[in-house]
């Protein structure tokens, strides 16, 4: 009679937080991303009608639609996910460095409260360079400037007080490899930014000044939030009882895979110049090849193990659930729009919501795994599962349209007539991209009501009655 085949070794993985609790630094830098979150999503409300046939005709379109998208752009991509990185690499930390990291949040806080400000107290152009669109005024400026004083400082002290891993591996050492990896990623993306203030001439004029600017800072934050969304993934699958078969060490070596492509951007900045052509495509393909080296095998992992677990009958595991669902599609799907690219139009903003999202998607789940670790209930009931179905959903609708509309030739970056849709198929394809938007932002600002809720401390919502 034949043995019966062993069973492949499976692992939970999930960060272990300090008996003493999360401190005050992690509590400001969450509720400094819920707040951003929150205010990206009021702009992107303005955003999307900016753009939407037929209700756009309502609006002063195009100066309205591009300072909108500035400010939508800082707060739903830089500001959250910084604050994020912030409340993710404060728990995980060791607690030193107090003033250094108060000083932080402080300069983060003040450098997006002038960065919001800024439409409302001076009138300045409106510049859509990739991954940093700013409003070339003094106000906004000013606070991107404290904000990314404030960024700097973050890194250091994530990167002095980052905890030893001990070398008997555990889900938990693998994924503070991740953060840790993340805060390397981060600190290659400052010394970009910094190089670039340096290299990059001031005599050009503000489009192309500032596109060359955060292009090669903007490829490297690209790695970091690829790295704190695997951590996602791997953690929400822990937390919804799925099991993944990749032991601690092997992650570890996928999470490093992902760490290296990061080190071709200062390979760029000493093999090329920063104005040319070289400059840009060999970053671009460091993110490109590098992007997926990791994500593929640990979704694949991650899914496996959602299979063999089922579904879930704890409420509390649903919301987690389906944000880690709705981000790895997501993911997916904007890797393969990526592939389609050809030319400059809209899917470029297909590929790029895609993968963004996704991200975001990641951090979301985190929140709810997190609330109870702050001493908060955990989101529980319909609205808390369907808030990620939603986001993810109306995403999903919003890139579809955009591929679509991609394909008939629709540029980027423009709204209203300057869209020039002149068939029914072009209107029906940013149709559904307005449509899709506006599911997303209700999805979205359902997160922040969600949140809400666990944090007024009430009974957890059953949605009896919802």
């Amino acid at each position: 009679m034949m043995d019966a085949p062993a069973e492949r070794p499976s692992f939970a993985h999930a960060l272990a937080v300090p008996q003493s609790g999360i401190d005050a630094v992690a509590r400001g830098w969450l509720w400094l991303g819920l707040s951003a979150l929150t205010g990206s999503g009021v702009f992107a409300i303005l955003l999307v009608l900016s753009r939407t046939p037929f209700v756009n005709q309502w609006l002063p379109v195009a100066d309205f639609f591009r300072i909108a998208l500035v400010v939508h752009v800082n707060l739903s991509v830089l500001v959250w996910f910084v604050a994020l990185a912030g409340t993710l690499w404060s728990m995980a930390g060791s607690g030193r460095a107090r003033g250094l990291a108060w000083a932080a949040l402080g300069l983060c806080v003040l450098g997006t409260a002038s960065m919001v400000a800024s439409p409302f107290v001076e009138t300045g152009t409106p510049i859509m360079a990739n991954y940093i669109p700013v409003i070339d005024g003094r106000v906004f400026l000013a606070g991107l400037a404290s904000f990314g004083l404030g960024g700097t400082a973050l890194v250091l002290r994530a990167l002095l007080t980052s905890r030893r891993i001990d070398p008997r591996l555990t889900g938990d050492g693998a994924l503070r490899f991740g953060l840790n990896a993340s805060a390397v990623a981060a600190a290659v993306a400052v010394l970009a930014f910094g190089a670039s203030l340096l290299l990059v001439p001031t005599t050009l004029d503000p489009q192309t000044y500032y596109e060359i600017l955060f292009w090669g800072g903007g490829h490297a934050l690209q790695f970091v939030w690829t790295l704190l969304m695997l951590v996602g993934w791997l953690w929400l699958a822990g937390a919804t009882g799925a099991q993944v078969s990749l032991s601690p060490r092997l992650v570890v070596f996928l999470l490093m895979l992902a760490l290296v492509s990061v080190f071709v951007t200062p390979y760029a900045y000493f093999s090329t110049g920063v104005t040319s052509v070289e400059f840009r495509s060999i970053n671009t393909w460091a993110m490109r090849l590098g992007g997926g080296v990791a994500a593929v095998p640990i979704g694949l992992a991650v899914v496996l193990g959602l299979v063999q677990a089922g579904r879930s009958r704890l409420a509390s595991q649903a919301p987690l659930r389906a944000a880690l669902i709705s981000s790895m599609a997501l993911f997916g799907a904007g890797g393969a729009i990526g592939v389609m690219i050809n030319a400059s139009n809209v899917r470029i903003p297909a590929h790029y919501h895609g993968c963004i999202v996704a991200v975001t998607l990641a951090l979301m789940g985190l929140v709810y795994v997190l609330l109870p670790r702050f001493g908060y209930r955990a989101p529980a009931g319909r609205l808390a599962c369907w808030q990620p179905w939603l986001y993810g959903a109306g995403q999903l609708l919003h890139i579809i349209g955009l591929v679509w509309s991609g394909g008939y030739g629709v540029q980027r970056k423009v709204a209203g007539a300057e869209q020039v849709l002149r068939t029914p198929s072009e209107i029906a394809g940013m149709g559904l991209m307005g449509v899709g938007g506006l599911i997303a932002i209700i999805g979205g600002l359902l997160f922040v009501v969600v949140v809400a809720r666990s944090m007024r401390r009430l009974p957890a919502f059953t949605g009896e009655g919802a």
